[in-house]
């Protein structure tokens, strides 16, 4: 739940990004950590958004020239910003992990009622289980190599490890789009179980830990974890660009520009 004063903050500044830049803001949710589920007392709002120029901007000679992303520092931990809604159109058809995920996102500061609506209804068609498995593999992998080999390690990356395995896990059970809420991919594992106990246990610590606790390594998790990225040592993402939605995305894009 966010706080209505941070709310207010979060919609303060998408509306002065608005006036900046000149842009119709489409869609902005929350991502990270307090989308997922496991947020720490002290973790960042990552808020991000797609915004829409007017539609002068994009008849342009330039116009791949032409910046198309908008960012801001991070100010009392609020880290903000936004895509181009041509941008995030090209990295949707792509099944760009972050804006299938921003889709999804429980946390919405605001929605114009045509671009995310319009995006869903395509997601089934346009996303590629295939990539988001290698995706989530690789993120798997990196974090796992790169943070959980020692004897202490953060206990946040735990979570940065445990999500994308589990949406593999539901890539393949369901092969469709993997929820982001972590208690709902967390029902893939059995309820009661050794491992279930102890991500049981790592989640309320998690919840009431700071952002760079740190833990003892725990053999349970790096058993999962070790077995989970061995199975999944020789996937190779491969599948050709499907063009047939091209019309479909452009049609989304006119309806989307101011």
């Amino acid at each position: 739940m966010i706080k209505e004063n941070i709310k207010k903050e979060i919609l303060r500044r998408i509306k002065n990004a608005e006036k900046e830049h000149n842009v119709k803001v489409l869609y902005a949710i929350e991502s990270g950590s307090r989308a997922w589920g496991f947020e720490s007392p002290n973790s960042d709002y990552d808020v991000r958004f797609i915004y829409a120029h007017p539609k002068d901007w994009y008849l342009s000679v330039d116009l791949e020239l032409k910046r198309d992303v908008i960012e801001y520092e991070i100010v009392d931990e609020i880290d903000i910003n936004g895509w181009d809604v041509r941008k995030a159109l090209q990295l949707f058809r792509k099944s760009n992990p972050a804006i299938v995920e921003w889709l999804q996102s429980p946390i919405v500061y605001v929605d114009d009622n045509v671009f995310a609506q319009g995006a869903r209804k395509l997601l089934g068609d346009v996303y590629s289980v295939e990539k988001g498995i290698y995706h989530y593999r690789s993120m798997a992998k990196t974090n796992y190599r790169g943070y959980l080999k020692g004897k202490n390690v953060p206990l946040k990356k735990y979570f940065y490890v445990l999500r994308p395995l589990l949406s593999i896990m539901w890539l393949e059970k369901y092969q469709e789009p993997a929820p982001i809420e972590f208690d709902t991919l967390r029902s893939l594992i059995a309820t009661g179980t050794d491992l279930d106990i102890v991500i049981s246990d790592l989640l309320e610590r998690k919840k009431k830990s700071l952002e760079k606790e740190f833990v003892s390594a725990i053999p349970e998790l790096n058993f999962f974890i070790e077995t989970e990225l061995n199975r999944l040592e020789n996937y190779n993402d491969s599948p050709a660009l499907d063009r047939s939605y091209i019309e479909s995305l452009n049609s989304l894009l006119r309806d989307s520009v101011i």
